[in-house]
């Protein structure tokens, strides 16, 4: 099969915005952590942070945009990519059946939002995970929209944003899938040749391949309080070694303790943190 196929050649034009599908939010909300009850509006005021606990909630692609692009700013390229089924994968459902289920949830052809935007008037490439897709799995799509944010930033001189958060590989497109672990890998040691900064803001959850290529490869690593990042998923590491895991294993406070990340950040001042690292990292007034 020739992968060239696989996507458009353009890359100059913007996509136009897909009609949101999500239903209406109810009046209240419920904290995962501490189970308080809080009203929509309240905690949306908040970022969706439980003002009792501290708990970061996951949010949605556009209320992370919203969070940090600037007003009006953020424009999406390459909406109209699309997964193919090379394999013609079955498990219990086709992968077909998946990727529209996928799309009817959150009028989305993929697991990934790419486009650009500023933060705090810095130019920016951001690239966003949807999480509701496919558990924003990584196929060859999301690989391929992650390169052209790479190459966009390349040619305008700005820095790169990526957003994660993801189960891991897609088991659909197997090889496809895993390709895409070094092609994002390679498109970011160019990025890094050329002098340009790479910001990785890691969210619950962060695991598997995404965790074990371009998510870790940040000139700075963000990471969200709580969130669970990693390779294999606990239950899995338990059984390979055979005794207990340390208390708060897989968290983001406890990879910063063991310098795997840089900084944990609240999502209350993320945006001003991540701008000013850009403003640092390009010099920017």
């Amino acid at each position: 099969m020739n992968l060239l196929n696989l996507f458009s050649k353009s890359d100059t034009k913007p996509a136009k915005k897909q009609p949101s599908k999500n239903e209406a939010p109810s009046h209240w909300v419920k904290c995962s952590n501490c189970q308080a009850l809080m009203y929509y509006k309240e905690i949306e005021k908040q970022h969706y942070v439980c003002p009792k606990c501290g708990y970061h909630l996951r949010i949605n692609v556009d209320d992370r945009i919203k969070l940090l692009a600037d007003e009006g700013s953020f424009v999406e390229y390459d909406a109209e990519l699309e997964p193919v089924d090379p394999l013609n994968f079955v498990d219990k459902k086709s992968y077909k059946k998946r990727i529209e289920e996928g799309f009817k949830k959150t009028g989305r052809k993929s697991s990934v939002v790419s486009g650009e935007c500023t933060i705090n008037g810095v130019l920016t490439q951001l690239v966003v995970f949807d999480f509701s897709f496919m558990g924003g799995s990584l196929g060859s799509v999301e690989g391929e929209k992650i390169v052209r944010a790479i190459n966009r930033a390349i040619e305008k001189r700005c820095g790169l944003v990526i957003v994660s958060a993801s189960g891991g590989a897609r088991m659909q497109e197997s090889t496809f899938s895993l390709m895409q672990m070094s092609k994002t890998s390679a498109a970011l040691a160019r990025l890094s040749d050329e002098k340009l900064p790479y910001i990785s803001i890691l969210t619950d959850p962060t695991m598997g391949g995404v965790s074990a290529s371009f998510a870790m490869l940040g000139d700075v690593i963000i990471a969200e309080p709580g969130a669970l990042i990693g390779f294999a998923g606990q239950r899995v590491i338990k059984q390979t070694i055979g005794s207990d895991l340390p208390e708060g294993f897989q968290r983001a406070e406890f990879l910063l303790e063991k310098g795997s990340i840089d900084m944990v950040v609240n999502r209350s001042e993320l945006k001003k943190t991540v701008g000013d690292l850009l403003k640092l990292f390009l010099n920017n007034e």
